[in-house]
């Protein structure tokens, strides 16, 4: 036999063969596809919304995006099992899609983020990737069910997000305009005011809650890291406190579940307020005769507690709000709130996909995400700390590593330093940083300049004042 019919009879076997596992990989997603299915309930689901559950279970996006899905029979397969592990960590890094179908099923709103992520995937055609289909034939996203995810992104918008101000042209925007309100005990409020500027809570009567995070600076203190009690400084910089109502939890690695979780760690932290125990805090306001009555007249059966004093920080946290920022008012239909430069920054920023994370009313606060998606931003910057584990911290699960909650954008401008580090001194800086470290993006000059000049136009009005 002629070399050449060798190589041509090896050829075929080797089609024949790679054929014939596309065909056993088919057939064992199609019984996959079905047996998953049989698990879920869709009925609490309209149609659209069952629509695109189908779409993700019938072209396996659950194989990546998904923890401990059932796999395919080659991921078993030395070589093969660590190519397809590297993906699904990876995957998972970005966009974890567990929440999402849980959302779909029990008909409940899906996170705003998760929303603005799949929607970018989609405009730019990037899923499944190339090599999943050379296994997986008919995963492969048509028009048609592109099309339908696009619509349902939309619905999900229109029935849970949208603000039916916002002009026609940005309606289904990720970014809207800040109009939530929150029901409030006024009184609480009165009393967690009073209690937020109480040095008090602290051990030596020298810092409060507004030390490090000042109502007149931005909710920040524009400190790399905050001084407490005694001088001592912190490991991390402080978040606003502005807007930190809308947050999934608090803290950069969430480690509080909400705003009254959240108060009552720095007063125990002992590099922070340190007052040792609520006994101390306690004993010193129960002195204040007035402060002490206005306690008991609005919590009697608690009076002057931990839980208490906690409770009234949070309700008054619940009300530093900032709407009205100019960009708001365009996107309600005043077109000259923002100049031609601050509009171009705008399309700068959702051809960027800043919006994947910093979507909603608060523009962040929604999600937890890796630090250095595509490149390593730790090893630019070294000198690596416990801090930087980030919601690993907390979690101790290893897909969290390096992933912190996304800050909000209103007031950006007010609250230099950036990021959890403080590493970047400018917005123009925190701008470049972020597009080369989370997007993979080299902007030129004119672009940071732009995109800045648009988020200088995120700063709203607190109490009808704009914040300064």
């Amino acid at each position: 036999m002629k070399k050449s019919s060798y190589i041509a009879c090896a050829i075929s076997a080797g089609v024949a063969g790679y054929l014939a596992t596309v065909y056993a990989v088919d057939q064992g997603d199609e019984t996959r596809h079905k047996n998953y299915l049989s698990q879920t309930n869709l009925v609490k689901a309209d149609p659209l919304s069952q629509q695109a559950f189908n779409i993700f279970n019938q072209n396996g996006c659950q194989y990546c995006h998904t923890k401990n899905s059932e796999m395919p029979f080659y991921a078993d397969v030395p070589g093969a099992k660590q190519l397809m592990q590297r993906d699904i960590d990876h995957a998972l890094r970005q966009f974890n899609i567990s929440m999402l179908m849980e959302q779909v099923q029990h008909n409940t709103p899906v996170s705003q983020v998760e929303l603005a992520k799949l929607e970018s995937v989609l405009n730019d055609h990037a899923m499944p990737p190339k090599q999943f289909l050379l296994m997986h034939w008919r995963s492969d996203l048509s028009k048609q069910e592109t099309n339908t995810l696009l619509d349902w992104v939309k619905q999900e918008r229109r029935q849970y997000y949208s603000d039916p101000l916002v002009s026609s042209e940005y309606q289904n925007d990720a970014v809207q305009p800040i109009s939530a309100t929150f029901k409030v005990d006024q009184a609480k409020v009165q009393l967690g005011e009073v209690l937020y500027h109480d040095t008090r809570l602290s051990g030596d009567n020298t810092v409060a809650c507004s030390t490090c995070h000042s109502l007149t600076t931005g909710g920040v203190d524009n400190l790399k890291t905050s001084t407490g009690i005694n001088g001592s400084k912190g490991p991390i910089n402080a978040p606003t406190v502005f807007n930190s109502v809308f947050n999934i939890h608090q803290f950069w690695d969430g480690r509080a579940n909400d705003l009254q979780a959240q108060a009552g760690g720095p007063p125990m932290n002992p590099i922070e307020m340190g007052a040792g125990s609520w006994a101390n805090i306690i004993n010193k306001l129960d002195q204040d005769s007035a402060l002490k009555a206005q306690f008991d007249a609005i919590y009697p059966q608690k009076g002057i507690s931990e839980y208490s004093i906690t409770n009234a920080i949070a309700e008054f946290e619940k009300t530093l709000v900032t709407p009205n920022s100019r960009f708001d008012k365009f996107l309600k239909g005043e077109k000259t709130a923002l100049t031609t430069k601050e509009q171009q920054g705008y399309a700068l920023f959702k051809q960027n996909k800043c919006q994947t994370c910093h979507s909603g009313q608060a523009m962040g606060g929604l999600s937890f995400e890796v630090m250095g998606l595509k490149d390593d931003y730790f090893g630019d910057r070294g000198n690596i700390t416990d801090v930087d584990s980030g919601r690993f911290n907390v979690t101790k699960d290893d897909n969290d590593m390096h992933r912190f909650k996304v800050p909000t954008l209103r007031n950006i401008a007010l609250t230099a330093p950036y990021f959890h580090d403080a590493s970047a001194k400018t917005l123009e800086q925190a701008v470049n940083d972020m597009a080369l470290y989370q997007v993979g993006v080299k902007l030129s000059p004119d672009e940071i300049d732009k995109i800045t000049a648009y988020l200088k136009t995120l700063t709203g009005e607190y109490n009808g004042k704009l914040l300064q």
